[in-house]
């Protein structure tokens, strides 16, 4: 998609999205030149699957925003991740946790990260079930270099945007939850949850970050 048209979309939707509402420009399988022209329409954060890729284009985006890693991060790829993303928004692993926090001491440096639940129960999906998330959240507490800023969740496709109303209202809950324990070192701000398909229910049901490919860029090549 030309680079004239991302923006108008873009521009679009940060006008239809609430202000106290992060729109994530989703940008697997989209170019450099893509990214920028969302970049310079006002989209602030954008989030990639796969760290080669990253790692690929990020140095072609000379524009300021923040990185997120959304997809899943392998224990092997934790050191790689580290020197191309500002965020992790899929944390479910203790392992990891730890890996992290090992090379985020010596780096002398904090990394925001959001606990992945698998909402759906779906046994291909990665996350943590919504029951073990508590605990889970309470251990990263502990390691001093990791900042849990919140939660965040991809529930199953849904046919209608209807459908993920459920998911999203049980995360928002388990998000409620988990702030009103006030766990130390523990900042429940961000929710993410919500993609082009259903954003508008994700954000109706207290989404405070949306992760947006398709309405953005439109259909991937």
């Amino acid at each position: 998609m030309l680079p004239g048209e991302i923006t108008r979309r873009c521009e679009e939707v940060l006008r239809r999205v609430p202000g106290h509402v992060t729109v994530l420009a989703a940008v697997k399988g989209r170019g450099p030149e893509e990214i920028r022209a969302a970049i310079r329409a006002g989209i602030h954060h954008v989030g990639e699957n796969y760290v080669q890729e990253a790692e690929r284009k990020r140095p072609l985006v000379p524009e300021p925003a923040s990185w997120h890693m959304i997809g899943r991060l392998q224990r092997n790829k934790a050191h790689r991740a580290l020197g191309v993303f500002d965020w992790l928004q899929t944390l479910d692993s203790l392992p990891l946790a730890q890996r992290l926090e090992r090379l985020l001491s010596q780096q002398e440096r904090d990394l925001p990260v959001l606990v992945q639940v698998n909402i759906g129960r779906e046994p291909q999906k990665a996350g943590l079930l919504p029951e073990d998330a508590p605990e889970f959240v309470r251990k990263v507490a502990g390691l001093p270099h990791l900042r849990v800023r919140g939660l965040m969740a991809i529930p199953p496709i849904p046919r209608r945007p209807e459908d993920s109303r459920p998911y999203f209202r049980e995360m928002r809950r388990l998000f409620e939850e988990l702030a009103a324990e006030k766990i130390p070192g523990v900042a429940m701000e961000v929710l993410s949850m919500g993609m082009s398909a259903d954003w508008e229910v994700a954000v109706d049901e207290g989404a405070t970050m949306v992760r947006l490919g398709t309405l953005l860029f439109g259909p991937r090549p």
